[in-house]
């Protein structure tokens, strides 16, 4: 699914606020998350972006390129819990300012272990849908069967968060909701 458009402004905004140097996208799809942070980002910054789908994130690359935003761009094509498990094991782990998920719902949990990892202290962690298309705040009876799954595992995850010593959390209701965490240690 593709970022919504305000929720790709406010990316844009939160990046020209924080003005990091070096970012991570988990989940990449079509890459309009990515192009939008890249746009943000001063010239020396740098993205790595994850997705086990080339062909997806290849729809939008002309778009990338268009922009002159690719040598921003570091594609990794893999499933981000290895690559992320690869980065921690590293002697010389590399250290992010951000990081955008916007990927199978099911690892969210487990990714934010390992960024918590990878982001520095005062970093942020951007986790997209975490307001479910609203499902969150309805009784599971009033919603739809196929997404209850996804509905109970995002529900489960921000209860997760919202009980995280380690972050400081703020959800915003742009897209279909943004959760931010500030790693505080």
């Amino acid at each position: 699914m593709a970022l919504p458009v305000d929720a790709g402004r406010f990316l844009s905004m939160l990046m020209k606020i924080m003005n990091p140097k070096r970012t991570l996208e988990v989940g990449v799809f079509t890459g309009y998350s990515l192009l939008s942070t890249a746009l943000a980002l001063p010239n020396e910054s740098q993205i790595t972006a994850i997705d086990m789908d080339r062909e997806a994130y290849e729809v939008g690359l002309p778009c990338i390129q268009k922009a002159g935003m690719e040598n921003k761009i570091k594609f990794i094509q893999a499933d981000a819990i290895s690559v992320l498990n690869e980065m921690l094991n590293n002697d010389m782990q590399p250290e992010f300012d951000f990081a955008f998920v916007d990927a199978d719902k099911p690892n969210y949990k487990h990714y934010h272990e390992q960024l918590l990892k990878l982001v520095k202290i005062g970093g942020v962690i951007a986790y997209d849908n975490t307001l479910w298309f609203g499902l969150v705040a309805k009784e599971e009876d009033e919603v739809p069967e196929h997404l209850r799954t996804i509905r109970t595992v995002i529900m489960e995850f921000n209860k997760l968060i919202s009980s995280d010593p380690r972050i400081e959390i703020s959800q915003v209701s742009v897209g279909d909701g943004v959760t931010l965490c500030r790693r505080l240690y």
